[in-house]
């Protein structure tokens, strides 16, 4: 068990905390960088396909995200962006191809062997996926609970950092049902933040959300990813909350990888469907 560094003591949560934010044990430095090393992709998709009766959501998809990176995944609705998601988490398996995470091929896990991997992924999902019957603040207790390796004062003084840091400090009390659905998402991210992840998967955390909303939870995020070095995936139709989050974009199109790069090298294609969907994005209606 490791302290909580001065470092992010203005994210809400005291110094000194005994809890891991992300890897393994001190001393086990060696091993994990001899299991991931630097040119090694956290999360990789080798030749993935997945079929649904007769409908082929994903074929012969591969992308990478490397540690520490967020990438985007871009595409219409029903194109595979949440399976792609559900396939990492193993909730789905897919026909053929390879998913590493970590290091490992995940590919033929087990429910028992994602258990460990869960532990170093989480997702944050549209509903939020809060536990209806527990409070805010016990929702995201609970991954701590779990775990069993703190004092309940130490949850509390977690729990109340978590949930400032989140925005939604003094609302540790409520049920879910009080929330709006931004609230929700946000209570969400502090339940995957307390599991104590290398990695975190965002499936649309923009949508149903008014634009202030969607900022704050676009800030939330980027800091996620600078403070904690956290990797990161979002499933987002959004091209301005892309812009602001991504390392990588996959642009998923009629079940294939149509587009993996850089934002940059997104927005300067010559590639006519995507010119099409960047200024279909930029549309603005005129003036009554």
């Amino acid at each position: 068990m490791t302290m909580l560094p001065d470092s992010l003591e203005p994210m809400g949560i005291p110094a000194g905390t005994p809890i891991e934010i992300v890897g393994p044990p001190p001393g086990d430095q060696e091993r994990r960088e001899e299991a991931r090393p630097e040119d090694r992709p956290y999360i990789a998709f080798e030749h993935v396909s997945k079929s649904f009766g007769d409908v082929h959501v994903l074929d012969d998809v591969s992308f990478s995200v490397q540690a520490g990176e967020t990438l985007c995944i871009l595409g219409r609705s029903g194109v595979g962006k949440s399976v792609s998601l559900q396939q990492i988490m193993g909730f789905l398996k897919p026909d053929s191809g390879k998913i590493m995470v970590a290091g490992q091929d995940i590919t033929d896990f087990n429910e028992e062997q994602m258990e460990t991997v869960r532990k170093k992924v989480t997702m944050v999902f549209q509903s939020g996926a809060l536990f209806d019957s527990l409070s805010v603040g016990e929702n995201v207790a609970f991954p701590l609970r779990e775990r069993g390796q703190l004092l309940e004062d130490q949850i509390q003084q977690v729990v109340n950092g978590l949930l400032d840091m989140v925005g939604v400090a003094g609302m540790a009390d409520q049920l879910p049902s009080d929330l709006s659905t931004g609230m929700k998402r946000s209570v969400a991210i502090a339940r995957a933040l307390s599991a104590q992840p290398e990695a975190i998967l965002y499936d649309e955390p923009t949508t149903m959300v008014d634009p202030l909303m969607g900022r704050l939870l676009g800030n939330l995020i980027q800091k996620l990813k600078h403070q904690l070095r956290l990797t990161s995936i979002v499933v987002t139709h959004d091209m301005r909350f892309a812009e602001r989050l991504a390392d990588h974009v996959l642009f998923l199109h009629e079940a294939k990888a149509y587009f993996f790069g850089t934002m940059d090298e997104l927005k300067r294609t010559d590639d006519p469907f995507l010119r099409e969907f960047l200024d279909m994005d930029k549309l603005v209606l005129p003036q009554a």
